[in-house]
């Protein structure tokens, strides 16, 4: 009879027990240590970009002592903790940056007064800030420390508003290269309770997020759909003589949805605006005013259209034709731009890419169909004996 196996003894089970929960200890902010062995009542696993905050606060002398912790997404990024006095945004903020030198490959860190997202270079606090240093730690993430005079007002409040980030490169001049604009860095912001030592994350970046999404749907469906949509009916339904007049009623109906629902999104796009000052994607708002622009000169030109037998038709379908394939290019084009701004799910660029494919198919399609249609048609016109003045010569 075999002998029957013992089980593990307890010490394999805790061995097994610790290499399971390392990698998850790992990631809260309590196992972390310094190489200065310095040690903070308070710490935080802030809830985006894998940053964590350690910091303690003397409410008599209004003294926030921090240690920031995060990794820069690229070698020679930077990371950013900072502190701003009035919104949960970075615009305005008063920001410590550390990041590797590119000469030396020694640690440092900054002090950025971002007063807007134009010119991002060092410059000095609008409060008292001391015993700054930086250290790298043995995972490849930047620790800043510091000492800053909390200004009496947020004193009194005991919050303040507390933004981080993390960013791709600096310049030779100590400029800040952008950070990406996903999720994670839109949302890299809240309120941080000096006396109760918790954190609150505002809603902030997500109600941005939902409009960005709403703007980038509602012009992806009209100037990058229905649009290209209404001008294949005008170009290729109408050579059917039994589709006259439907297809100028499909036409029209087509294009004025466009318009509408583009309106909206160009609208939310304005709003956005005003509400990130400092963030500017020039060439992506330039082709939508344009865009705006060109529809609703075409829109209104349904009020001036000639009958077809007018002096003045031939010029109407020139100008018609120019600005509709204009916005046709136009708005694809924008379309591909708005979705590298957003930066959504590959999936959703490709589904967009699959649908243009398609139209842009059957496009070709029609093409070669209607110039069969249009050959024979004329065709057969030739065959026809002539009348009236020909016919009686």
């Amino acid at each position: 009879m075999a002998p029957s196996s013992s089980p593990p003894p307890p010490v394999i089970w805790l061995c097994l027990w610790a290499l399971i929960i390392s990698p998850a200890v790992s990631l809260t902010c309590s196992s972390q240590k310094f190489n200065k062995n310095e040690v903070y009542p308070n710490c935080l696993d802030l809830p985006s970009l894998s940053s964590y905050l350690h910091f303690s606060y003397d409410s008599a002398n209004t003294t926030l002592s921090i240690a920031f912790v995060a990794t820069p997404p690229k070698s020679g990024g930077w990371i950013a903790w900072a502190i701003n006095p009035k919104a949960t945004v970075m615009a305005g903020s008063q920001s410590l940056v550390a990041y590797k030198n590119s000469s030396t490959g020694t640690a440092q860190v900054q002090t950025y007064d971002v007063a807007s997202y134009g010119s991002i270079v060092p410059k000095d606090l609008s409060f008292e800030v001391w015993d700054k240093t930086v250290e790298s730690l043995t995972d490849g993430s930047l620790a800043i420390f510091a000492k800053i005079k909390v200004p009496a007002d947020l004193a009194t409040s005991g919050k303040i508003n507390q933004v981080w980030q993390v960013g791709p490169s600096v310049g030779d001049d100590g400029s800040l290269a952008k950070h990406d604009f996903a999720p994670a860095n839109l949302q890299a912001k809240g309120t941080l309770d000096l006396k109760s030592g918790q954190s609150s994350t505002g809603s902030g970046g997500n109600d941005k997020l939902k409009k960005k999404n709403i703007h980038g749907i509602l012009n992806a469906v009209s100037w990058g759909i229905l649009f290209p949509l209404g001008a294949m009916i005008a170009r290729y339904i109408r050579t059917f003589e039994s589709a006259d007049p439907a297809w100028f009623y499909l036409h029209a109906l087509c294009q004025v949805s466009a318009y509408a629902i583009g309106v909206a999104g160009w609208g939310t796009g304005l709003k956005l605006g005003s509400e990130s000052p400092g963030i500017t994607y020039s060439a992506h708002r330039n082709i939508g005013i344009a865009l705006f622009v060109l529809a609703t000169v075409q829109i209104f030109a349904l009020f001036i259209r000639p009958k077809k037998d007018h002096k003045y038709r031939f010029y109407w379908n020139i100008y018609h034709h120019s600005i509709g394939y204009a916005i046709l290019v136009l708005g694809i084009v924008n379309v591909f731009k708005g979705l590298s701004i957003l930066s959504p799910e590959h999936k959703w660029r490709t589904a967009y890419m699959i649908v243009i494919i398609a139209l842009g198919g059957i496009s070709l399609l029609l093409e070669a169909v209607t110039w069969v249609v249009v050959l024979k048609r004329k065709s057969k016109k030739s065959t026809k004996p002539y009348d009236g003045y020909n016919n009686g010569n």
